[in-house]
């Protein structure tokens, strides 16, 4: 099965790597002419991930209509562009794996409803998981969830894209996937507003717990299964981020801790930050679906400069006592 992926940035690279582990040829997609005279010329990204070694099984190209010939695509785009990028692919029938995370603004559909609206003819997968990229492009272990309806696309990609050190786990729960992967960005940045602000580790717990009661709440009212926001992409991803300012969206908050504009802090970014997005979305969708979220509403305050750091924290601790649960 010939890969292709679809976005030079550190993701898309490092799933690049996976995929051409073992010598089998990969064909990496980006915008940026840099990228892929960097990829095709010094075997690195030294643009989004500096300092590891490509494989030579590794091509890059900037012209969509190289990939017509792969029998699978990765597809790592910003989650706001994802429709635009499908849409300006010819009709596809061949899976295509979703790996970025978010909802898109004004309609609030997940990446595969996009997807699926955009491709109508391909099998759409999602994957998911907790994954640094510089972690997965150097070779340290993973595992993901591969959530796909075609039981048999799904073990065909995961058996080409599975390593010794990166473990595809298969589901069909693709609403659940993508819910856990959505979330948990609004939610690493509001942990890294503990950080910032110095708040403590227990804060930082109890953010996460609570937070994961939103996942999860919001997940059942879209229809995903509890099972699947309890693993690798729900909780598990939901950990990793909160933990760490290897997370673009844990660095956003962090920076909104320590008293930066939030505008400033996008400006300044050359990657995405794509909780910064998701969580107005997130909210209006769960104000719809009757869903109460606090933590994501106070990272949709902090992110549009309605109130401060002091001010959310405080909203969330004088909240009516209740009984612990959903």
């Amino acid at each position: 099965m010939r890969i292709g992926v679809i976005g030079g940035g550190a993701w898309g690279t490092a799933l690049a790597q996976v995929a051409a582990a073992g010598g089998e040829e990969t064909l990496l997609w980006a915008r940026e002419p840099e990228v892929v005279e960097a990829v095709n010329l010094r075997r690195e990204n030294s643009v989004f991930l500096p300092g590891i070694s490509l494989s030579t099984a590794i091509r890059a190209t900037d012209a969509l209509d190289d990939l017509a010939g792969c029998e699978a695509l990765l597809v790592v785009t910003p989650a706001q562009h994802m429709r635009r990028v499908l849409a300006g692919l010819p009709a596809l029938a061949v899976p295509l794996v979703l790996c970025s995370k978010g909802i898109e603004e004004g309609s609030a559909k997940l990446m595969h409803q996009v997807a699926h609206e955009a491709q109508p003819a391909a099998a759409i997968a999602v994957l998911s998981g907790p994954t640094f990229a510089h972690e997965v492009a150097a070779g340290l272990p993973a595992a993901v969830t591969l959530a796909i309806a075609d039981q048999a696309a799904g073990e065909a990609v995961a058996a080409r894209i599975a390593r010794p050190n990166f473990r595809p786990y298969l589901s069909d729960d693709l609403t659940g996937a993508e819910i856990g992967g959505a979330v948990k960005n609004v939610l690493a940045i509001a942990c890294g507003v503990v950080e910032g602000r110095g708040l403590g580790q227990n804060a930082r717990a109890a953010i996460i717990s609570r937070g994961f009661a939103e996942m999860t709440r919001f997940g059942l009212a879209r229809g995903a299964r509890a099972e699947t926001l309890a693993g690798l992409a729900g909780l598990g991803d939901l950990v990793l981020t909160c933990s760490s300012t290897s997370s673009r969206n844990f660095a956003l908050g962090k920076g909104l801790g320590e008293g930066a504009d939030a505008k400033a802090l996008l400006a300044d970014r050359k990657t995405v930050a794509e909780g910064a997005f998701t969580a107005p979305v997130l909210r209006q969708a769960a104000a719809d679906a009757g869903v109460e979220m606090p933590i994501v509403g106070a990272v949709c305050d902090l992110l549009a400069g309605s109130a401060s750091v002091d001010a959310v924290v405080e909203n969330l601790l004088s909240r009516p006592l209740r009984a612990e649960g959903l």
